[in-house]
């Protein structure tokens, strides 16, 4: 475990030289901001309220079909990942909790590991199991493979197996505090004929019903759709309808997540979390962006006004603010430093829900009521273009946080202090 902290009084060591030009900065963008009515003291501290769970495979570097090329410092143990989403933690006050994926992150003593993770400041957030792969839990002796399929395989004995693995991973995540367990059933085809939708569908919906049914009172269990991969011809839990169906047979307790990358191009994301949160089933979203498919990368970094519009439908749904939900970083990195590029979502998450804040959500609904579409768009606009950074930075700074994550970070020499005491080339990812 690394002894290296980046806590309140540190950041504020390394970012001396920062304070007077911030100051100025934010009285600027305060006052022009208040000009254009929007309040800026509530803007901040709904900012400060906000954290997102940072995931565990996201502290190593991740990898392709063609490689993967490891970097210094890498976490070798459960410990060492909490010991980074503590130091990320440190330096953007919005990552309060990390989500863990089991078997990769299997731990002897959960008792212990929620302690340690409690000593650094963090709670453990869902929990997500792993049937996309064979592992040593439930598939060790070579009797079990999930080649042909998990929780909605033909196979009974693959099936129990799956299942067993996910109540293993609930008993886990008891033990840590959790509550929730997300599950991304990786099922499909990859020939036409392979298989009967229907009854790879009814198979994976009795799966869940079964999960569901041994959830702790207060747990709830997550659905995530995908439309391709591992599986290309089809998927089973291929898209939001398909995700909601199996919510809803499971039972009450089962709600949808949303991933940014997991939808076929130009498909309307943002109308897709109205859809599920008008059905009372959103439970989540997992953030990071999309060029091709689901590439992963850094959120905001493609499509940032896309990333605005779903900020909008989920101030909708929690009536201006943002609503109790799971919100996480889904995110693989193969050639930035893991917590850098974690640092720059957070940062993209916190400024996009600051610019979401901006609108004038009373004229927009004017202008939709009004069918005035072009003075809709001057609404969203306005807020879109609006510099709403000295705000995020101070809500950073007020919260013991870094005014510029990445700049305080790369002062801070964490990396090579870590790289020391681990040294390189490990898998911290499981893949």
């Amino acid at each position: 475990m690394s002894t290296t902290r980046l806590d309140a009084e540190t950041i504020a060591a390394l970012e001396a030289d920062r304070r007077d030009r911030h100051q100025r900065a934010l009285e600027a963008a305060r006052a022009l901001l208040e000009l254009h009515g929007v309040d800026a003291d509530r803007l901040v501290d709904e900012v400060r309220e906000f954290s997102v769970a940072a995931p565990s495979w996201a502290l190593g570097t991740g990898g392709t079909r063609f490689g993967r090329f490891p970097g210094a410092g890498e976490p070798r143990t459960v410990e060492e990942k909490l010991d980074d989403v503590a130091a990320l933690n440190g330096l953007t006050g919005a990552n309060r909790t990390v989500s863990l994926h089991v078997p990769w992150d299997e731990h002897d003593d959960m008792p212990a590991l929620r302690e340690y993770a409690a000593s650094l400041g963090l709670r453990f957030d869902a929990m997500n199991s792993n049937t996309f792969q064979d592992n040593p839990s439930t598939t060790g002796d070579g009797a079990i493979s999930y080649k042909f399929g998990s929780l909605a395989a033909a196979d009974d004995r693959v099936r129990e197996a799956a299942v067993e693995h996910n109540l293993h991973v609930i008993e886990l995540g008891r033990l840590l505090g959790s509550t929730a367990l997300s599950i991304w059933i990786p099922d499909g085809a990859n020939h036409p004929g392979q298989t009967s939708f229907r009854r790879q569908f009814d198979r994976a919906a009795e799966s869940l019903r079964r999960i569901h049914d041994a959830l702790p009172a207060d747990w709830l269990m997550f659905t995530e759709h995908k439309p391709y991969e591992p599986a290309f011809y089809s998927t089973v839990v291929s898209d939001w309808g398909s995700s909601l169906l199996l919510a809803q047979a499971a039972g009450p307790q089962a709600r949808c997540l949303v991933d940014f990358g997991h939808h076929l191009p130009n498909t309307n994301v943002e109308q897709v979390v109205s859809r599920l949160a008008m059905t009372g089933r959103l439970g989540g979203f997992h953030f990071n962006d999309t060029k091709y498919g689901d590439d992963d990368v850094t959120v905001g970094s493609i499509a940032p006004f896309r990333m605005f519009l779903v900020f909008l439908e989920l101030l909708e749904v929690g009536d201006g603010a943002m609503p109790t939900l799971a919100y996480l970083i889904d995110q693989s990195n193969n050639l930035k430093d893991p917590i850098e590029d974690l640092a720059q979502a957070t940062d993209a998450i916190q400024h996009t829900l600051a610019l979401a804040l901006c609108v004038d959500r009373a004229s927009l609904a004017a202008a939709q009521e009004a069918d005035d579409p072009a003075l809709a768009a001057e609404v969203l606009h306005a807020a879109f273009r609006a510099d709403v950074r000295p705000l995020v930075a101070e809500a950073r700074r007020l919260n013991g946080a870094a005014l510029d994550p990445v700049t305080a970070y790369r002062r801070s020499g964490y990396r090579a202090a870590v790289a020391g005491d681990r040294g390189s080339g490990h898998v911290a990812t499981g893949l």
